[in-house]
């Protein structure tokens, strides 16, 4: 059965949910990151399809701050009722766990993983006038003269930094890591010709690739990326393991009744059986394979298996947030 189908068959077996029951009133939908970022679109795009399937609002609330700590915190505070969800991304669902000390909640004790939305592979690019064609130049480079190649990155613990500790390692390589305090100033100096590379995640990676601006040198994904099918993965070039990117999911906050988890399930189920699924993929996000879709506990054991392998990127990266 294809899975269009096994989704769509997943919806129609939920439970129903009288309207007296669930949601009483507006449900807020809160994003641990600042508007206009990867999240919201497809947090909006739930909202709606929630709307239209149970009956009441949906509201995407942005409380960004601290890496996303703000919002985490403020979703894991939220009384268990279903009117509160939370809709984050790998940086404050399992890198921050390892990357803060004291933090105010930890993702598995503090929330229930209700669905995974999709995921976005980082790629290492380099601007149009740089040398370097492809990774074979890229490496070569990097070995002859340790730590002069520079990536630029969102900051510390980001899934750019990261991307670029995982290749590092892969490859016996040392890169010079530059934090910057957005994407727009990092994509300014690589277009330049003032930053060497990046790791950037697709969606951003497509549009200046396609107005020739960047060239991209590989994607960190275990296929090549639906978006830009010509660029070639960092393991076909050698580099078993080479895998970064971000990825997105619904929560709510702990003890929230089950009955509710999966209406909410199977309504994410349903709007990714239908045409909102092209939608996200027209976004860059990789839905196929089981990173979008799925049950509760699907969702849960893959959140626990990236919490650990985060933390053993972190640990041997030796990256430290002061």
């Amino acid at each position: 059965m294809k899975r269009r189908s096994v989704l769509a068959l997943t919806a129609l077996a939920a439970p129903a949910l009288a309207q007296e029951e669930w949601p009483q009133r507006p449900v807020r939908i809160i994003v641990p990151a600042a508007g206009g970022g990867s999240s919201d679109p497809i947090a909006r795009l739930l909202a709606q399809a929630f709307a239209a399937r149970f009956g009441q609002g949906f509201v995407v609330e942005n409380r960004p701050g601290a890496a996303g700590n703000v919002g985490m915190t403020t979703a894991a505070r939220a009384a268990p009722d279903g009117h509160t969800l939370l809709f984050a991304f790998a940086g404050p669902l399992a890198t921050n766990l390892a990357l803060y000390r004291d933090l105010p909640f930890h993702t598995q004790r503090n929330f229930d993983a209700v669905i995974r939305m999709g995921s976005v592979p980082n790629a290492l690019v380099v601007g149009q006038g740089s040398p370097l064609r492809n990774m074979a130049d890229f490496l070569a480079r990097a070995r002859a003269q340790p730590g002069a190649l520079a990536y630029g990155s969102t900051g510390s613990g980001s899934s750019m930094h990261l991307a670029g500790a995982v290749l590092s390692a892969a490859a016996g390589i040392e890169l010079n890591h530059i934090p910057y305090s957005s994407p727009a100033a990092a994509t300014t100096d690589l277009i330049a010709g003032r930053l060497d590379s990046m790791f950037l995640g697709t969606p951003g990676t497509v549009p200046l690739l396609r107005g020739g601006q960047i060239r991209a040198l590989a994607v960190l994904s275990e296929r090549r990326a639906r978006v830009m099918p010509e660029v070639p993965t960092a393991i076909e070039e050698g580099l078993p393991g080479v895998v970064m990117g971000t990825w997105f999911m619904l929560l709510a906050p702990k003890g929230t009744p089950p009955r509710i988890i999966e209406a909410l399930n199977a309504a994410a189920n349903e709007a990714l059986a239908g045409p909102g699924r092209e939608t996200l993929a027209q976004l860059g996000l990789e839905l196929e394979d089981g990173a979008a879709g799925g049950s509760p506990a699907e969702a849960e054991r893959f959140l626990a298996a990236e919490i650990a392998r985060h933390a053993e990127i972190v640990r041997r990266a030796n990256i430290r947030i002061e």
